[in-house]
């Protein structure tokens, strides 16, 4: 029942070339900084990474595409990294942009075992090009597919040895339904205490779907901007 890892090296050992990743945050809040960090250092290539956003140029997923090792971003926001726009006008990486909603929903399908949805978001716009329209009650929807994620990287504030988990604030916004999507999902906690300290009212990811946690370390959380009064 303990699924504690010593670190992110082991907790991303069986990660390879050619998969797809789900990595949790929002902006550069609550992203898995070390097990990105492992990432880079075990240089796995061609992974296709879905994530509300890519990083910056120089942290979060951002140190992935300047390693040149993803292949494909499935995103919604990619507005901060010049890494990422050189490779997408160029033609090095493929890139899809999803709704918000329409990203976050696929996620849950997934951790729900839902095949596919239908969504209002897109229709009528590039994003519905060769997708199957359905009309209910007058309105047309969208099918869109669940996601069908190799890996689930997430990072939480607290959790414990049976991987029950708390997300902290924004954080809470993609972490939440990644844990609960990927075939493998492995979290990485900035405190990780015994099995049964966790209030259970306050476990927003019960333990089933976690395979294997750490606690992390040198947590940088950066802003992505930084907005002060003059």
């Amino acid at each position: 029942m303990n699924k504690v890892v010593a670190n992110a090296e082991e907790a991303i050992k069986d990660i390879q070339d050619n998969q797809m990743l789900m990595l949790g945050g929002f902006g550069l809040c609550g992203i898995p900084e070390n097990c990105i960090s492992a990432l880079v250092k075990k240089g796995v290539k061609n992974l296709t990474c879905i994530s509300n956003n890519a990083g910056v140029d120089d942290f979060g997923i951002g140190l992935m595409l300047k390693a040149r090792q993803v292949k494909k971003m499935i995103s919604s926001y990619v507005g901060e990294n010049a890494e990422f726009e050189r490779q997408l006008l160029s033609g090095e990486l493929e890139v899809e942009l999803i709704p918000q909603g329409t990203l976050a929903t696929r996620c849950m399908a997934s951790g729900y075992g839902m095949p596919a949805i239908y969504t209002p978001a897109g229709v009528g716009t590039e994003v519905a090009e060769g997708k199957e329209v359905r009309n209910f009650n007058g309105k047309d929807y969208l099918l869109e597919y669940a996601f069908d994620s190799d890996f689930a990287i997430v990072k939480a504030w607290k959790g414990d040895t049976h991987g029950n988990l708390i997300f902290k604030d924004t954080a809470r916004n993609f972490n939440p339904l990644m844990a609960m999507a990927g075939k493998i999902t492995i979290a990485e906690v900035e405190e990780l205490v015994p099995a049964g300290q966790l209030d259970p009212n306050q476990i927003h990811t019960p333990g089933i779907y976690v395979h294997r946690l750490f606690q992390g370390m040198n947590y940088e959380k950066r802003i992505e901007q930084r907005t002060v009064r003059s």
